[in-house]
């Protein structure tokens, strides 16, 4: 078994300052350290229990087989939030038949991310 220390999602944007400003400003991550300098400089940042690495540039359009599952406390807050921010809603909060609140959005590429809601009577949450 290979013993991991720590792990990151790496991203390579098409426009690193455009994600730069999504993913720190309209979605508020918060910074653990950045690299570099020049438009394409590193900036990772915390993503509860991992990281997003954003840095680099995409030659190529965005795949469609990268999703990106952030957990929040609080979806319809979340979704608030965002709008409010100007980050367009793909779909909003909807429970789904598996229990979760999930809502959509894409980041500037076009990278699905999920937000997600953990009901507190949800199994992930307790086991009964």
């Amino acid at each position: 078994m290979v013993h991991v220390l720590s792990s990151r999602v790496l991203l390579r944007p098409s426009d690193p300052e455009r994600s730069r400003a999504f993913y720190g400003e309209a979605l508020g991550l918060e910074i653990y350290r950045e690299f570099g300098t020049g438009p394409e400089r590193g900036t990772v940042y915390f993503l509860g229990g991992g990281f997003l690495e954003v840095s680099g540039r995409a030659t190529e359009p965005a795949t469609d087989s990268l999703r990106l599952w952030l957990q929040v406390a609080d979806a319809e807050a979340a979704h608030r939030k965002l709008v409010a921010r100007g980050v367009e809603v793909l779909r909003p909060p909807v429970q789904e038949p598996w229990g979760l609140i999930e809502m959509w959005i894409a980041d500037p590429d076009g990278h699905r991310i999920v937000l997600t809601e953990v009901p507190a009577d949800h199994p992930l949450r307790y086991r009964p």
